[in-house]
């Protein structure tokens, strides 16, 4: 029998049990996609990372999957992997490091016990499939709750963004898998992101969200990287702001904590992360 050792940690937090939650296979090299999907599909964490040998000097392909499919880019197994490799010592936190899923290279560095990377597309903006009718009978809420029409934007993995008026109309929201299935489902894109503006000054935007995926049916999650980017980039486009600090995972007693900030058109995406365990699976 094989055994591969993976790590346990929880991403955009310092705090154990809280942020999203992630495990790493750092030396994942003999195993085919069928068999990290499979893993993957066994853990059932959001989302599952299987780390190649070093093409260069801190240079590392890495592959996603979350227990239904391959991503081509998250945030939080970039910023949960990357963590971890300095935590192993496998890279310094004074050397640039690249990781490399199938979306293409990003470039990370270490700052203040954080982990920002870089996307490697600008966020790109479509019109959504939901208007702020459809969209407030999605979340279970009265129209006037729904701020202006939600849009698409993706910076590899799509999300429709939908703004709702107040932090608090957040934990209001009841899902409905019908009304996904018949609003959300036909769009192709389905995640969606919600977010508040809780204050706003000239240099950040602080905001609240959630997201929701289909993912054996409708599932949260704690925190996104990768609907971090794209909202930061949609409301640069508006220009209403260049940094933000997202609360995420609140609603799920998880908080999460996600900085981004524009970095040319590309988004630089930072947090924090802890390692709360480690094991094997045997492979037979």
């Amino acid at each position: 029998m094989n055994r591969a050792e993976y790590h346990l940690l929880d991403v955009f937090t310092d705090t154990p049990f809280a942020g999203n939650q992630l495990a790493v296979f750092p030396e994942a090299d003999g195993l085919d996609t069928a068999t990290c999907q499979a893993i993957a599909r066994e853990l059932n964490l959001a989302e599952t990372v299987f780390l190649g040998s070093a093409r260069a000097a801190n240079h590392y392909p890495m592959r996603i999957f979350t227990p239904t499919e391959e991503l081509d880019f998250a945030g939080h197994p970039t910023v949960g992997t990357a963590w971890l490799l300095a935590e192993l010592g496998l890279v310094t936190r004074d050397t640039p490091l690249i990781l490399e899923p199938p979306v293409g290279e990003l470039p990370v560095a270490f700052a203040d016990g954080k982990v920002p990377f870089i996307t490697a597309r600008p966020a790109r903006i479509h019109p959504s499939t939901l208007d702020a009718s459809s969209a407030a009978a999605l979340l279970g809420l009265e129209a006037h709750q729904v701020v202006g029409a939600p849009v698409v934007a993706c910076c590899g993995l799509a999300f429709h963004l939908i703004e709702v008026d107040d932090p608090a109309t957040l934990a209001q929201i009841r899902l409905s898998a019908v009304d996904w299935a018949r609003l959300v489902t036909p769009s192709g894109v389905e995640q969606a992101y919600l977010y508040s503006v809780e204050s706003a000054s000239d240099t950040e935007t602080v905001l609240r969200a959630r997201m929701f995926c289909r993912e054996h049916g409708l599932c949260e999650d704690a925190a996104t990287g990768s609907a971090a980017a794209a909202l930061t980039g949609y409301l640069a486009c508006r220009s209403e702001t260049r940094h933000c600090i997202i609360h995420q995972g609140v609603e799920m007693g998880r908080p999460s904590v996600i900085e981004t900030a524009m970095a040319g058109e590309l988004i630089k995406v930072g947090g924090g992360a802890v390692r709360v365990g480690r094991g094997e699976i045997i492979i037979d």
